[in-house]
This record gives C-alpha cells, structure tokens and sequence, in this order.
C-alpha cells in the first residue's frame, strides 16, 4: 500500500480519533488534541527517513557518493579555516541501525553531514551587547508554536559586540537549529544569518541541499533524541550526543522528492485539522444554541418540551467532552433555577422553611455559645445580615437566602501551612476537591497532635460541605462517612441545618455555573484571586421547599448518570480510534 493509500484509506480514523485534554476546576475549556491527525503527522516523517515514502530509482547517485563529497567539502572547509576540524565520528554499530534502509541508502553520524554548533547568552545587564536591529538571537521559547518550517528573528536582537563577547556563534542561513533544553526537540530552518542561545546545538550542513532532509529527520528523531537526554534540573541534551546520533542518508535527489512529498502530505494533514476544526465549532455553536433554549424555558414543562427536542439528536449532539461538560452545567443552572421538576403547591413554602430554620437555628447557637466560640461568632455576624436578594426569578414557594443563614456552623480554615506526616488523619486541601467530589489520588496526611489543633473550631463531620476560597475558588464536596479528616488550608466548612436544607441540594447551588460568577466579582488579590470569608457567608442561596429539594436532587442524579454514560461511551470510542490510528501507524512501518 502506497503512503497516499494508507493516509487517504483511512481519513475517518485520522480525523476522528482525538484525546480529551485534561483540565482541572470548574468550568473547563474542553480541549482537545487531535491524536489522530497528530499520528498521521509523525507516520508520514517515519516513512520518510524510513525510505518508504517514494520510489528509489536506479539512475540515482548512490548515497555513498553524496557522502563523498560531503567529505570533500568538510575538508575544504577546514583547510581554508572555515570549521574547526571535527572529532572523528566511530562507525555505527549493527544494534544502532533501528531498521532496514534501502539498497543505495547508508547510515551515518549526523556530524558527518554537518557542524553541530552550540549557542550563548551576552551578559543581560550590559546594554551594549543588546539592539534593536542588528543580529538575530534565538531561544527554544522562539519556536514555541512555530507552524512553519522557516524561521528568520527572534524576540532579541544582540550586538556585534554582544556575539564577540559571549559564546553565541554566527549560525549561516539554510542552518538547521535543534533546541538541546528546555525543551528539546523544536526544530526550524534559518532562512538569514542568527546565532542562538546555549539552548541549541544546531547543525549547519557541509552541503546545503541536505538540509530540508535533515530537518524532517530530526523532527522525527525528536521524542527519541529527547528520551536519551540527562540532567537533574532540567533534561539536555550535549552537541557531541547530537553529533554521534546515526541517520539514514538518502540519496540527494531522493531527498529532495521525499521533502517536495512530505511538504505535500503535511499541507493535506493541516487542511485535515482545518476541516476538523471548523467541524468542532459549528458543534459546538449548536450545543451552545439549543442549551441556551433549555435555560430560557418559562418553567420546568417548558425545559422537559425542549428536552425532548434535544433528547431525539443526542448521539449527534453530545460528541465531545466539552459538549457534555455544558449540559451537566444547564442542568445544575436548571436545577437551582427551579426549572427541573414541577413545583407542588402543597409543598411548604420555603419561606415558612426559613423563619422555622432561624428560630431553632437561634436556639442551638444561644445554647452552645459559651462552649463553642463559633456559636456566639455566629451570632454577632446572623444581627448583622440584610435580607438575601435573589440572584434571579424564582418560582412561587421559593426562597433565598445568605449561605451563613442555612449553616448551623460556618468557619474558616486555619491560615497556614499544616505539617505533613506519612501516616495519619487525611486533610482536605483544594486539589482534593473537584466537580463536588474528592480526589484521593494525591491526599496529604497529618498527626493526631495537628488535628486537634486545626479542628478546634469545628471538627469536620459527616455531611458537612466543603468549600474553596482559593486555587481555585468554587469548588465542594460533601463529607463523606466512615473517615476521619481535617479541614486544610484556604478551605471552609459549611454544616447545613439537615432539618431544614438538604445538603446535596445545597451543595448543587454552591457549584452550579453562576454562582462562582457572582461571587469572583467580589474577588480580592493581584496574584492569586480569592474570596473573603464574609463574601462566602454572604453568598446568595436560592431555596426551594425541602420536598422540592429532594425531588431535585433525584433528578439530578438520575440526569448526572446520563451525562456519565454518555462520557464512557465517549471515552471508549475516544480510545479505539487512538488504539486504530496507533496499529495503522505500526503496520505502515513494517
């Protein structure tokens, strides 16, 4: 099968197998990586230096000929004092030679086909080594993002006088420069005269023609070059490593058919990421249309009418995580909207609701304030309160209220640092709460001694919710039962009063989408943004009838296991077309 064959024969696979990329917090970008087309990028280099991307012919000159006069070159080079002449280069050994080249091919160093060639820094406080417009200077963070192949400045230019006085080196054009740090692997042609940092340890061909070749070589051999670095605080690579790396050399008419092939298959790969790109945004402007006709529903006959609708297309409609991710948000915004259920006028009205809760919520305080401080805190913040404005319409029979107002206790975290040990009580740090669950992959633990120390004020209890002020803000979860835990740093702990406000519900109005953009408007810090512990006391809760609020919360978990289907089914698919796409790339090797 020729290469157009295996690349056209299977576009579907290419273009539909794609990676969802992981995002932490709420309201998460739902972006994706396109593996497939990525996998098509990189089978299309393997065929390439692999000599299985276009015909050998008989008629041209062998590759040991080019490297001939790539020899007699370098030679002239260095008598005319052009190069330093260069380490001798060991021959290649049989276990080097990862596959078999054609008959007229050979493998050899890649310093036998240029100077490798490292860069330098002048010294940044000296003005004078610096320009405007003089020579230009490159660093890796210069090809971050570079698209084409062709690279002529930086974002610095340096002296002549900063180039004599560093160990930077004039880099001629047609060099191709090779980042050896931070990170390694970013590959580009110079298309003018440049030096380069000490990041580089780029290769400046002994005959120029080879360097289109060589460029596709070493963005192929990058993840490998990469793999074989070394270093503590940071991986690199050295210039005689990349000097002694072995590479296949075709002939050089040959090369040049496999870059006019290869510059024509990575056009079609990024019409290909075109085509998949605006696909994805019509998608996604579609799911945005019919959502939003969801949450502008009258009331909840109106939402099951435009479900219904939506219900009809979902194997069309919720293709991609970010798709799902919205509709579980339309779904938590209904919910606290009261456009998830039927309101039932027998239900008792949340208001009654409220002033039964402030009355025995009054009592417990009185009774508890001279054992417990928090209580009598309480108390003094509770007097202070003005009537909770509700954060939008609400339903006949609804309520709202502050967050403090529906807590029998609330109180911050401590405001430090707790000391770790490797066994102990787990503590609840932000990065264990996302999406109103714990995440118990990375738990941090401390002593018996600390938790009573950072408990005193409110000893975390089953049911009790959660809630982040601070990287990143808005994110709970409930406790849990059977564990012990202890409250960790830029967290608070919310204890609802049970009888009155399930807290299930109360944690779906603590997460739902809006509520962290009314309050990120109070958000204090230049740095890291957060919430002040009285805007979250503060916070509007919007409060249906309790009968209410367990009919909610059963829908949303009956509609959250949907969205979790959909999701695995997603990722299932997601996976196969990533194991196709990777198996064709393999039997496209052999």
């Amino acid at each position: 099968m020729s290469a157009r064959e295996l690349i056209t024969e299977h576009l579907d696979l290419w273009t539909g197998a794609v990676t969802h990329k992981s995002t932490a917090g709420r309201g998460r970008n739902g972006k994706i990586e396109l593996t497939g087309i990525k996998k098509l990028r990189e089978l299309i280099l393997e065929l390439a230096v692999r000599g299985k991307l276009v015909d050998q012919y008989p008629s041209d000159e062998p590759a040991s000929v080019l490297l001939e006069r790539i020899a007699e070159e370098k030679a002239r080079l260095v008598r005319e004092g052009k190069v330093r002449k260069p380490k001798s280069q060991p021959a290649i050994e049989l276990d080097e030679e990862d596959f078999e080249l054609p008959s007229n091919w050979l493998w050899v160093r890649l310093g036998s086909v240029g100077q490798v060639i490292g860069g330098g820094t002048p010294k940044s406080g000296e003005p004078t080594f610096w320009a405007e417009k003089e020579i230009a200077w490159l660093t890796p963070a210069d090809l971050y993002g570079l698209n084409e192949k062709y690279i002529a400045s930086g974002k610095r230019d340096i002296s002549r006088l900063g180039l004599e006085k560093s160990s930077a080196q004039l880099l001629p054009e047609g060099s191709v420069l090779f980042s050896s740090r931070a990170p390694i692997g970013y590959v580009a042609i110079s298309i003018s005269e440049l030096a380069t940092n000490q990041g580089f340890k780029s290769c400046v061909p002994y005959i120029r023609e080879v360097n289109q070749f060589l460029y596709y070589f070493l963005k192929s051999s990058a993840r490998n070059i990469d793999a074989s670095a070394s270093g503590t605080t940071f991986k690199e690579v050295s210039g005689s490593k990349v000097a002694s790396i072995p590479m296949p050399l075709p002939p050089l008419e040959e090369q040049l058919r496999i870059v006019e092939k290869v510059d024509e298959l990575m056009a079609l790969c990024d019409r290909l990421e075109q085509q998949v790109g605006d696909q994805l945004e019509a998608h996604e402007v579609l799911v945005d249309t019919l959502l939003d006709a969801l949450t502008r529903s009258a009331d909840a006959s109106g939402v099951a009418e435009n479900w219904a609708r939506i219900a009809e297309h979902f194997d069309t409609l919720f293709t991609t995580e970010a798709s799902i991710d919205k509709l579980e948000q339309t779904i938590l915004q209904l919910a606290v909207m009261g456009r998830l259920v039927e309101q039932d006028p027998n239900d008792e009205p949340a208001e009654s609701l409220l002033t039964r809760l402030a009355s025995e919520r009054q009592q417990w305080l009185e009774s508890h304030k001279d054992e417990n401080p928090e209580c009598a805190t309480m108390l003094r913040k509770l007097k202070k309160l003005r009537t909770a404005k509700p954060p939008f319409a609400l339903p006949t029979g609804w309520s709202s209220a502050h967050l403090i107002q529906l807590s029998r206790v609330l109180v911050d975290c401590h405001n430090k640092t707790a000391p770790y040990v490797e066994e102990g009580i787990p503590i609840i740090r932000t990065s264990n709460i996302r999406e109103r669950h714990f995440r118990f992959d990375d738990l941090k633990h401390v002593s018996q001694e600390t938790y009573q120390y950072w408990s005193r004020r409110c000893p975390p209890e089953p049911k009790d919710i959660i809630f982040t002020r601070e990287a990143p803000m808005g994110e709970a979860a409930i406790i849990p039962e059977g564990a012990k835990w202890c409250l960790g740093q830029r967290t608070m702990l919310i204890r609802p009063m049970l009888e009155y406000i399930n807290e299930e519900y109360l944690l779906l109005a603590l997460t739902e989408p809006h509520l962290l953009e009314r309050a990120s408007e109070k958000a204090i810090g230049s740095t890291v943004k957060h919430l002040r512990v009285g805007d979250v006391e503060r916070l509007s809760i919007p409060l249906p009838p309790l009968e209410e609020q367990q009919r909610i919360v059963e829908k949303i978990d009956e509609l959250m296991a949907l969205c979790d289907q959909l999701k695995a089914r997603l990722g299932e698919a997601g996976e196969t077309r990533v194991h196709l796409a990777e198996a064709v790339v393999e039997g496209g090797l052999n």
